[in-house]
C-alpha cells in the first residue's frame, strides 16, 4: 500500500496500475485499496491548498487515481453486488468550475461503500444533474463547487429538481472548499459534506431517511 501511495504522489499511472493488479492477485480487497488511496489523495489535495505542492503534482495524482479507479471498479462492483445497499448517486461539479479531484475521491469511496455512482464530470449545468438523476433513477445527488463564484449553481440544481417535480424523491448533498453547513441550509440542500468520508456517511443517512419515508407512505 505504501508503494502504491508513493506511485500516486509521483504521478506514475502505469506503474500504479500494475501494482494494483499485483495487490489484487495477492488477495488484497479492492475496497481496502480504494479507501486507502482516497485518503492519500485527500491529503495531497490538502497539501496543495496549503501551498506545499504544485498544481501539476495535484493533477498528476488525480490522473493516477483515475487509472486506478478504472482498474478497480469492476472488482469493487463484484465485491459489493450482493450487499443490501442498492442505491444510485449522481455526482458532478457545477457549471463554471473545472475542478474534479474532490468528486473523484467521493466517487471512489461511495463505490467502496456499495453505491452505484454516476459521475457526470465537471463544468456541468444544473439541468445535467437533473437529467442524470431521472435517467439513472438516482436517490442522491452530490453537487461540488470549488469556487465561491460557482456556489450559486448548487442552488440552481435544487431549483431545477423542483421544476422537474422530483425534489421530494431525491436527496442533495453539497460540498467543496468554500461551501459550509450554513450555505447548505440556506439553499435547501439536505446535507453538507466536508470531505469524502463524511459524504459517504451523509449518503447512507439520507438513503435511510428516504427509504423510511417511502415505506411510511
Amino acid at each position: 500500500m505504501e508503494k502504491l501511495a508513493k506511485l500516486l504522489r509521483l504521478g506514475k499511472a502505469e506503474e500504479a496500475r500494475k501494482e494494483v493488479k499485483s495487490l489484487l492477485e495477492k488477495g488484497a480487497k479492492p475496497t481496502t485499496i480504494i479507501n486507502y488511496l482516497s485518503k492519500e489523495l485527500q491529503k495531497i489535495g490538502e497539501e496543495y491548498e496549503r501551498g506545499e505542492i504544485f498544481l501539476t503534482d495535484l493533477i498528476a495524482a488525480g490522473h493516477v487515481m483515475d487509472t486506478i479507479t478504472r482498474e478497480l471498479t469492476p472488482h469493487i462492483e463484484k465485491e459489493t453486488e450482493d450487499t443490501t445497499l442498492k442505491a444510485t448517486v449522481v455526482l458532478g461539479t457545477v457549471e463554471g468550475d473545472i475542478h474534479d479531484i474532490g468528486i473523484r475521491i467521493v466517487e471512489a469511496m461511495l463505490r467502496a461503500a456499495g453505491f452505484k455512482v454516476v459521475n457526470i464530470g465537471k463544468d456541468k449545468p444544473p439541468k445535467e444533474f437533473v437529467k442524470a438523476a431521472l435517467e439513472h433513477k438516482a436517490q442522491i445527488i452530490g453537487v461540488s463547487a470549488l469556487l465561491t463564484t460557482t456556489m450559486p449553481k448548487q442552488k440552481e440544481v435544487i431549483e431545477e429538481l423542483e421544476k422537474a417535480g422530483i425534489r421530494s424523491k431525491v436527496r442533495v448533498i453539497v460540498g467543496g472548499a468554500p461551501v459550509t453547513e450554513q450555505w447548505a441550509k440556506q439553499i435547501g440542500a439536505d446535507a453538507y459534506a466536508e470531505n469524502a468520508t463524511q459524504a459517504v456517511q451523509k449518503a447512507k443517512q439520507l438513503l435511510k431517511q428516504l427509504q423510511q419515508e417511502q415505506n411510511s407512505t
